[in-house]
Order: structure tokens, then C-alpha cells, then sequence
């Protein structure tokens, strides 16, 4: 356990970025607690708004890592904007996900790409950093998630409330996850029409216990569907993120998905793409790089589109063998780990910058 004290010096040297101000001086931070399930705070930004708090969050987590050793865990820390007294005009809360700060949907073109497993991983390396993060594996028809987190018995919790039927969701390794997975027998296929497979997504968005979150990632079905209008047509998606391979078969796809997202219609910002499978690297010679699939795809693809490309994930035998034994591969602290923190690095600044120069996204609404 640390000293409230010793945390303040800490906070001290973290710089908020809008200001250039440390936070302490600020007064923006309240509440420290240092106890055995780890460090605890408030923050309490002048705006609700505030496009830098995210990054804030996570240098916390850094900062207090780096100067106070690996003891120092960041069990929670909570966003409670400063109240204007007096203020006529109060921001009402969205009917659905009322407490959820940034929805974020991760598409592919294609399947076969590795897309869940840039979803899972990208949501454990956002809760390792401090975040609250929820998962919602909306794969309908092929739900992948239960065994990248080896829970694929787990069946959810469901309370009463307001004459409501809640579900629990699961909670492990940080992050809050639903999937269609978990109300099915693994070896039973889904066998739904479109109605069926989006009235189901919509129970889970809307009925799941998702509570606070940070972040709410949306993995999506490959291609386009009932499933990406449902979800853009229910709640406001921040952005989204599109992953590929270097192949120009995933690539010819990936170009049909960021075009979806920006028809004039559903008009999400597009957050950047991810390419995975980059490069093959053999576990005895690391320095080695073998591009199976192409070289540099993604990354001539993101400047062609004019989107940011967020990440390049080599082909790792360890990344197939973590997602299948349940054990993602963000949970290592390994070059492979590393390079899903360093991808979500990246997308809390393309995040950042989204909220700062864009107007918040509303429901889509489509007709016909």
C-alpha cells in the first residue's frame, strides 16, 4: 500500500495536455485510496467532454507503474466531470448504454482475418491500461469469443430489475463479455433469420449489465449485414475500426467496409485499419521477417483511403495458441503483448482526436 501523499508527488509530473498543467495543480484529482486491491482515485475534469482524459487515464497507469514499481496496480479510476451549478441545459443520458463513453465497432471485410482476436486482444490491452472496457461478440452465427476467453460452458446470470430481465455479463481479464456464444451449445449451429440473429443483438445491448465503461468494442460478423445495421440504427458507435490482411482479396473487402461506414446514411467515422498477419517471424530467428501474404497492403490501403493505419500484428505462432487455449496473448508481457498495447496506444489517440474534431455520432436512422 502507498501514501496518499506519495501518489500525489507521483501525479504531479503527469501533464494534462489541454492545460500543460500537471494534475495536481489542477485539483482534478480526489479520493486516492491504497489498499490491497490497488489504487483507487477520482478524476474531475473541468468538461465533460474533455477530448485528452482518456490519454490522461492511461499515463496515470504508466506514471504510477514507472515510479512506484509493479506493486503500484490501478484497480479503478473513476471520471466524475465537475457539476455547473445553476446550469439549464443538462446532457440527458442515451436510453441504451447511458453510461458508456465510446462505442467502438471492429469490422472486417472478410473472415478468416482475425478480427476477433484483434477485438479480444485489443480489449484486454485497454483494461490492462486502466480502462473501463466492456466486449460484446456480436458475431452471431460464428461467436468465437467464449473460447478466447475459455469460457465456453459459462452460461450468464439474469436478475429482475424494474420489472426488466438484466444479464450479467462475464468478467474476466478486466473486460465485461457477452456473446451468442454463451446462450448456445458449442456444438449446436445458429440457425436464425436476420430478424431473429438482430433482435438478439439488440437484447444483449440493451439488457446486458454493462454499467459504467470507458470503452464498449462491438465485434462484428465479416462483410455487411442485418448485424451492422442493428447495431449502427440502437446506439451512437463512436468509430470504427476495420481489419485486413495484406492479401488483395481481404484488401478488395476491407475497401467495401470503410466504404459502408462512411456512405452518407450511417456516416461513422472510420478510426483506422489493422493489419494483421503482416509478416511471419520464426520463433528461432526473430529478426526474421517472411511477408506470406503481401508486404505493406494495409499500409498502402490506409493511404489510399485516407484513414490511419493503427497497427501491423505479424503472424506469431503464439497468437493462434494463446487465443485457442484461452490465454490471449495481450495478458504476456512479450513482443507479441506489447504490440497490441502499442495498437491501443494508437487508437486512444485516434479516439482522442475524433471526439475533439468531430460532432458526437448519433443513431442512424433507415428507412425504406
Amino acid at each position: 500500500m502507498f501514501s496518499k501523499d506519495k501518489i500525489l508527488t507521483t501525479l504531479s509530473s503527469v501533464i494534462h495536455p489541454g492545460t500543460g498543467k500537471d494534475l495536481v495543480t489542477l485539483g482534478i484529482v480526489s479520493d486516492i485510496k491504497s489498499d490491497e486491491n490497488g489504487i483507487s482515485m477520482v478524476l474531475t475534469p473541468e468538461k465533460s467532454n474533455d477530448p485528452f482524459i482518456s490519454s490522461v487515464r492511461s499515463t496515470i497507469v504508466k506514471t504510477l507503474k514507472e515510479s512506484l514499481g509493479p506493486d503500484a496496480f490501478v484497480n479503478e479510476i473513476k471520471i466524475e466531470p465537475r457539476v455547473t451549478v445553476g446550469k439549464k441545459h443538462q446532457e440527458k443520458p442515451r436510453e441504451i448504454l447511458p453510461y458508456v463513453k465510446n462505442i467502438i465497432a471492429v469490422s472486417s471485410g472478410k473472415g478468416g482475418v482475425g478480427k476477433t482476436t484483434v477485438a479480444v486482444n485489443l480489449a484486454i490491452s485497454l483494461a490492462k491500461k486502466g480502462f473501463r472496457v466492456g466486449l460484446l461478440d456480436a458475431d452471431v452465427f460464428g461467436p468465437s469469443v467464449p473460447k478466447m476467453f475459455n469460457e465456453e460452458n459459462y452460461r450468464p446470470e439474469v436478475k429482475r430489475e424494474n420489472d426488466m430481465d438484466r444479464i450479467l455479463p462475464l468478467v474476466k481479464y478486466g473486460v465485461r463479455v457477452l456473446s451468442t456464444g454463451f446462450f448456445v451449445d458449442p456444438k449446436d449451429a445458429v440457425i436464425w433469420r436476420g430478424p431473429m440473429a438482430s433482435n438478439f443483438l439488440k437484447q444483449m445491448i440493451m439488457q446486458g449489465e454493462w454499467g459504467e465503461l470507458d470503452f464498449f468494442l462491438v465485434d462484428l460478423p465479416p462483410g455487411t449485414s442485418d448485424i451492422h445495421l442493428t447495431l449502427v440504427q440502437e446506439v451512437p458507435v463512436t468509430g470504427a475500426i476495420v481489419v485486413t490482411t495484406p492479401q488483395e482479396v481481404a484488401l478488395a473487402d476491407a475497401v467495401k467496409g470503410i466504404s459502408m461506414f462512411r456512405t452518407e446514411k450511417i456516416d461513422v467515422p472510420v478510426l483506422g485499419l489493422v493489419e494483421n498477419m503482416s509478416w511471419f517471424t520464426p520463433a528461432e530467428l526473430p529478426s526474421n521477417k517472411y511477408y506470406i501474404f503481401g508486404k505493406d497492403g494495409g499500409k498502402k490501403l490506409a493511404e489510399k483511403m485516407e484513414v490511419e493505419l493503427l497497427g501491423q500484428i505479424p503472424l506469431v505462432q503464439s497468437i493462434c495458441e494463446g487465443s485457442d487455449k484461452g490465454s490471449p496473448v495481450a495478458l504476456d508481457d512479450s513482443i507479441t503483448g506489447n504490440a497490441f498495447l502499442e495498437l491501443s496506444d494508437r487508437l486512444l489517440l485516434s479516439i482522442d482526436k475524433r471526439n475533439r474534431e468531430l460532432k458526437p455520432t448519433h443513431k442512424v436512422q433507415i428507412t425504406i
